[in-house]
């Protein structure tokens, strides 16, 4: 049994199994739960668009320090920027609040439904 999609004429199978493969060798929980702190967001939307007045999909609060990031699905990436430049492991689904954190490292999403970081007021939108 597969996980995918039919795409065209190819069957989603060719390229499910790789991403099967991958999942299969991924860690089932996370080393760096203990280093998640409560924080204060950097910025009331990403803070690296605000200051060059780029457009983001979704925000994601870095448990480390509080730097807010734009997600994956912005043209910046800034989460995935940040994460690279200080090797801080866990960020937050922040805006839309989610209640998921996800360790970069260990590539493990988990619950922080029982402590999200609050935001400071209303969140501007640039999508």
């Amino acid at each position: 049994m597969y996980i995918g999609r039919t795409f065209g004429n190819r069957s989603g199978r060719d390229r499910a199994l790789p991403l099967i493969r991958h999942m299969a060798k991924r860690p089932t929980t996370c080393s760096h739960l203990d280093g998640i702190r409560d924080v204060t967001p950097s910025a009331r939307g990403c803070e690296e668009c605000l200051k060059i007045g780029s457009r983001w999909v979704h925000l994601r609060v870095c448990r480390t320090c509080g730097h807010v990031g734009c997600c994956d699905d912005s043209p910046n990436r800034h989460a995935t920027k940040h994460f690279r430049a200080t090797g801080h492991p866990i960020i937050e689904g922040y805006d839309p609040p989610e209640g998921w954190g996800w360790c970069y490292v260990d590539e493990v999403f988990f619950d922080l439904s029982d402590r999200p970081t609050p935001q400071d007021g209303p969140i501007p939108r640039f999508y």
